[in-house]
């Protein structure tokens, strides 16, 4: 058996492939474009905020609260998705610099952990996907609402509007 490393007591680890320095390099414009994706999801979120919270001062409106809640909640969790991925775009480097330096087991682990990362990343922003889904069925129940006020008082109108009808017929034919 071929063995990528041993420990203190000559146990032999066996790493199924060894990374070069290009392996964690080719991450690199994948996790650039993900933290400015992660960076401008933030940006947007936070004008949404900043652009609701003078509309719940003068409306005082519960909704309006609560798609502030939820788009705290997603702030929260991109700030983290943005951490994570920073780290681990520091694991990449970090990786590379193991691998320069000779040691390829540390770089292979270190690697490894990125990758790991970069996992948990995408894992939150799938949560924050789905939390936003949430935040339009709230922007949307508003709209909904009133759509359904619409439509009742569009029929508590049109009875009386027939009676009248009826009322001017039955003076004709009187």
């Amino acid at each position: 058996m071929l063995c990528s490393a041993t420990n203190a007591v000559g146990a032999c680890f066996v790493f199924p492939m060894e990374i070069t320095l290009t392996t964690p390099a080719l991450l690199f414009p994948a996790l650039s474009l993900l933290l400015l994706a992660y960076t401008n999801r933030f940006m947007a979120l936070a004008n949404r905020v900043r652009t609701l919270k003078p509309q719940y001062i003068s409306t005082h409106s519960p909704s309006v609260m609560a798609q502030i809640v939820n788009l705290r909640k997603r702030l929260y969790i991109v700030r983290n998705m943005q951490v994570v991925g920073i780290g681990a775009m520091f694991g990449c480097v970090l990786c590379m610099l193991l691998l320069f330096l000779g040691f390829q087991m540390a770089g292979t682990v270190v690697f490894g952990a990125s990758l790991v990362g970069l996992l948990v990343s995408l894992g939150m922003s799938l949560r924050e996907l789905i939390i936003s889904v949430e935040a339009i069925k709230l922007e949307l129940s508003d709209l909904e609402t009133e759509e359904e006020q619409r439509i009742i008082a569009e029929v508590q109108v049109r009875p009386r509007a027939k009676s009248a009808t009826a009322d001017v017929a039955e003076d004709l034919d009187g």
